[in-house]
């Protein structure tokens, strides 16, 4: 980029890492051929955020996009699916649920060293502490109500409606999950992990037999959004790359995630006094959610609890695989990976606590 940065720019960007390193010059002549409104010269800085697919700014003199791609190197089956992400959000862009604009996806690896997409870069705030600190209690009250109301929108999409025939299998999502998300800790083992191993064989045995289908983001958090710069608005909800078609308390439950961790185990609220904050207690967001959706109560919330911190810990483990094989989009990935272990943990407290 051209001038000096701003704080904020110098806080969410950082030059190229070596390893994610683009050809500026032939991924420009590409643009200029195919994004309308395009022109060089092109400059390119990396976020600092995400932990599994590179993701760059692009500054030109006209204005900004955000370009999100592969990683390079060995990658596990289904996994980084930018293509999924770049789907999903193009059926969205029409509907209530506030994302990215997206313009255009490209296939050809010989452009960027692996498949990308563009879409539109948004200008606002990114919030990585679910305390927000320094806001007012009204001020928290309302980011939270705001995540509140997307996640509701989302859930209420008719899939097919908006193109979405396909994204995903209706019925059955999270015992298809839990059998995904073992194989994919089973290719990221780095080291025995117990409470994983318990979580492994109760959840399939223990599934509900309720069953829904909307369309789910699979990874909906406070840092995964972008809100307006002064209002407590989402203008854009980012990174779907998991997303499909799935249960929607799964999807609520994993968002919800939040009021059953500590701040250690992977940012959650435990151990802070929400109402001297003015963040809603977990019963107080359950009952905002059910309200929207039409919902009397929330059916084997505990299980999908359980569900949710096993994934989650197979996801954090699959940073540590990335870690073991030089592929980590993060530089805080070694750091982040070993949480899996906590996470489980947390886990089968769940199912410790369903049965009494």
């Amino acid at each position: 980029m051209t001038g000096k940065k701003t704080a904020a720019e110098r806080a969410e960007t950082m030059a190229v890492r070596e390893a994610h390193a683009l050809p500026v010059d032939k991924l420009a002549a590409y643009l200029a051929q195919h994004l309308e409104g395009f022109a060089p010269p092109l400059s390119v800085v990396e976020f600092r955020g995400g932990q599994s697919n590179p993701t760059y700014k692009l500054s030109t003199p006209a204005g900004a996009y955000v370009l999100r791609r592969k990683p390079p190197g060995k990658l596990l089956p289904s996994a980084h699916a930018v293509d999924r992400e770049y789907r999903v959000m193009a059926a969205l862009g029409p509907t209530n649920v506030p994302v990215p604009r997206t313009y255009l996806f490209c296939e050809d690896a010989e452009i960027a060293g692996t498949p990308f997409y563009i879409m539109e870069y948004l200008e606002g705030r990114i919030f990585w502490d679910a305390t927000l600190p320094g806001m007012t209690r009204p001020e928290r009250a309302d980011i939270y109500d705001a995540m509140n109301e997307v996640i509701a929108r989302l859930h209420g999409i008719d899939h097919a409606a908006v193109g979405l025939i396909g994204f995903g299998r209706p019925g059955g999502y999270v015992g298809r999950q839990i059998a995904r998300w073992t194989k994919q800790y089973r290719a990221s083992e780095t080291e025995p992990n117990e409470p994983m191993e318990r979580l492994i064989e109760w959840l399939p045995a223990n599934l509900p037999a309720d069953d829904e289908t909307t369309i789910v983001h699979g990874d909906y958090r406070l840092d995964n959004m972008v809100f307006h710069p002064t209002e407590p608005r989402v203008l854009g909800v980012l990174d779907w790359e998991i997303s499909t078609l799935g249960h929607p308390l799964a999807d609520f439950a994993y968002h919800c995630m939040l009021w059953r961790m500590t701040k250690d185990s992977y940012r959650g609220l435990i151990g802070h006094d929400l109402g001297s904050l003015g963040i809603p207690s977990e019963e107080e967001y359950v009952a905002a959610y059910c309200a929207r959706t039409g919902r009397s109560d929330l059916a084997h919330w505990d299980y999908y609890m359980a569900y949710n911190m096993f994934r989650m810990a197979a996801i954090l483990q699959g940073i540590m695989g990335r870690v073991r094989d030089g592929t980590a989009a993060s530089a805080e990935a070694a750091r982040t990976g070993t949480l899996a272990r906590p996470v489980a943990e947390a886990g089968w407290a769940q199912v410790e606590k369903m049965a009494g």
